[in-house]
C-alpha cells in the first residue's frame, strides 16, 4: 500500500489529506509490527483488517470519482487484490515469515 500511494500517477488522484491519512496508517501498522513481532496469526489479522478498513474506502473512492480509468488495477499494491481476504495474495503466508 506505501509504494501504490508513492506512485506517481495514483497519488496525484489522491486528495492530498487522504493520502497522508493512508501514508500514517501504514507507518503506524510498520511501527505495530516492528513492536510485535511475536505476535499471533489472529492478532495480525486483525491489524490487516484494520489496515483495510481505513485504506481500501479512500481507494474506492478515488476508483469512483475517477472512474478507474487510469490503467491502474483495482487494488494494486494490496495483497489479495484490495480485498480483505487474510490468506490470498501474492505475498508470503504469515506462516512462511521468519
Amino acid at each position: 500500500m506505501r509504494n501504490t500511494v508513492r506512485d506517481e500517477k495514483f497519488a496525484a488522484k489522491l486528495d492530498p489529506s487522504d493520502k497522508e491519512k493512508i501514508e500514517k496508517v501504514v507507518e503506524e501498522t510498520i511501527e505495530w509490527l516492528d513492536r510485535n513481532q511475536l505476535a499471533e496469526v489472529d492478532e495480525l489479522e486483525d491489524k490487516l483488517k484494520e489496515l483495510e478498513g481505513i485504506c481500501n474506502p479512500i481507494i474506492s473512492k478515488m476508483y469512483q470519482s475517477d472512474g478507474g480509468s487510469d490503467g491502474v488495477p483495482m487494488g494494486d499494491g494490496m495483497p489479495g487484490g484490495g480485498t480483505s481476504s487474510s490468506g490470498g495474495g501474492a505475498g508470503p503466508k504469515i506462516e512462511e515469515v521468519d
